[in-house]
């Protein structure tokens, strides 16, 4: 299955996110691309609202991963906790393998930002969520991160996302 969404802005960013959110279970890899100020982390920091973890999730480029675990619900139970790493700076399988993101994959949702070419070989089952960030209309200048449309290409691979529901998208035979 693969489907774009349109997102006009950084809220809808995040609120997609969120959304998202739901349909996530503990065990799922999503791998995000996008280049510098696509929304990457945007849309991360939504998965992290609507998963109600703790902690700010912001990009972790300098630490490269970031365990966010799960906050209790009203109801108290607890979802999966988050796992986010940016591959940014990995330059080897090898670092990547240091991660060690296999020991927490079981029991966390695991988001890797620039993560394409590095960790499919985690799971047979990934979501692949690629952001870009259309020129013209708005300026290339980042200094508003929060403006300007995005474009969500959502693809997932695996028998893990057969006929799931995501949002905003719908099922391409419907086109027909």
């Amino acid at each position: 299955m693969t489907a774009q969404v349109r997102l006009p802005d950084a809220d809808a960013t995040r609120a997609w996110g969120r959304a998202l959110a739901a349909v996530l279970r503990p065990g799922d890899l999503v791998v995000l691309t996008g280049g510098l100020g696509a929304g990457k982390t945007t849309l991360t920091q939504g998965l992290g609202e609507g998963l109600g973890v703790r902690g700010q999730v912001a990009s972790p480029t300098f630490v490269i991963a970031r365990e966010h675990p799960a906050l209790p619900r009203p109801d108290g139970s607890r979802g999966p906790a988050l796992v986010h790493v940016d591959a940014y700076r990995l330059g080897s399988f090898d670092e990547v393998e240091a991660l060690d993101l296999e020991s927490a994959l079981d029991e966390a949702v695991t988001v890797v930002e620039w993560g394409a070419g590095w960790v499919e070989g985690l799971s047979d089952d990934r979501l692949e969520l690629a952001l870009q960030r259309p020129h013209g209309g708005v300026d290339d200048d980042v200094e508003d991160a929060a403006a300007g449309e995005r474009v969500l290409t959502v693809r997932g691979v695996g028998e893990r996302w057969a006929g799931v529901a995501l949002p905003g998208t719908h099922d391409e035979e419907d086109d027909r």
